[in-house]
């Protein structure tokens, strides 16, 4: 093989290594993770999920200003459910994280990692327990 054939079907390699790559990124697992007996996103910030969401429904009730207070965790396009994860449609067509059915968000006057200044707000908004 000379070296054009050689350099050609190295980058034929590394061109179809990079798509495989892509492909596993986009159905990797959510950053969502336990730790002090809640669930966190890859930040470390508290999740929280909302009483009037209806488990299963592939629903978010939380739209709008609230969803401006309590910005769900946003899941990356083509990710796929796994274990307790699963993805759901959001009205603007984006996709979101669910937990056990129930979509999943922050709370923006949680200002450090591990706040949960949300958790029993108004008695609907709750701290995700794996």
């Amino acid at each position: 093989m000379n070296q054009r054939q050689s350099m050609s079907a190295m980058l034929t390699a590394v061109v179809a290594a990079a798509g495989l790559f892509a492909a596993a990124a986009a159905h990797a697992e959510t950053s969502l993770k336990a730790m002090g007996g809640m669930l966190v996103d890859g930040h470390s910030r508290t999740v929280y999920t909302f009483d009037k969401d209806v488990a299963g429904s592939g629903k978010s009730t939380c739209n709008g200003a609230c969803a401006e207070a309590w910005p769900p965790v946003m899941a990356a396009p083509g990710a796929k459910a796994e274990g307790d994860y699963s993805v759901i449609t959001r009205d603007d067509g984006k996709m979101q994280w669910a937990y056990k059915g129930k979509p999943v968000y922050l709370f923006t006057k949680d200002a450090a990692p591990g706040d949960k200044k949300g958790d029993g707000f108004k008695d609907v908004w709750h701290v995700v327990k794996p």
